[in-house]
């Protein structure tokens, strides 16, 4: 498959023109591993080294379509990898907005970082996601790209009022995203879509 053929089938499914701009805007080869770059625009998850994947297309495109982002806004990515994601996510908040990857794997922020060196609105931190980035916070919306038995409380406590947290959640062989939102005191579960398999989140 290559990359129109990526992109018709991600507008065929009904995704926005914003995601889809996005996809064609960034160029996925390039937060890949030299051997696999040939495969960047199949519909899969790949392989980035460390025991940690770049996510199917279908699966970002879908928790990028549910997160809802809107120009300008500030992001949390938990669990960043090759900072592809991050990536798409600062086309749709656009130059105003924020992105901020948090990445446990030492190896996996640093080469992202020089992936990524000429987006100017995004940031990435080698640290453990469960804590968030609370220097950062408040964030408008919060993405999990790896697989929780339960969302973290420190992350929803870092979302602002009415904003959105999407999460692979469930035991290790199979998850629900869900789409999570603040509401004043309280986090209401918006959405839950079944049968994913995310890499477990790294404590």
């Amino acid at each position: 498959m290559n990359k129109q053929q990526l992109l018709e089938g991600l507008k065929n499914m009904g995704f926005s023109e914003k995601i889809i701009e996005a996809f064609s805007l960034v160029k996925r080869e390039n937060f890949l591993p030299d051997e696999l770059r040939n495969q960047a625009y199949e519909d899969t998850a790949l392989p980035i080294g460390n025991g940690q994947t770049i996510s199917q297309p279908y699966t970002i495109a879908l928790m990028l379509s549910e997160l809802d982002l809107k120009k300008g806004q500030k992001v949390l990515e938990v669990g960043s990898g090759s900072g592809y994601v991050l990536a798409l996510i600062s086309k749709i908040i656009e130059k105003n907005g924020k992105a901020f990857g948090v990445e446990i794997i030492k190896k996996l922020t640093k080469k992202s970082k020089e992936t990524l060196e000429d987006y100017r609105n995004i940031k990435v931190y080698t640290k453990n996601g469960s804590g968030g980035l609370p220097e950062e916070a408040p964030f408008d919306r919060i993405l999990i790209s790896a697989a929780v038995r339960d969302v973290p409380k420190k992350l929803l406590s870092q979302l602002k009022d009415h904003g959105i947290l999407v999460a692979p959640k469930g035991p290790v062989f199979e998850q629900n995203i869900v789409v999570i939102q603040r509401q004043g005191d309280k986090f209401v579960t918006k959405t839950e879509i079944p049968g994913f398999v995310f890499v477990p989140f790294v404590e």
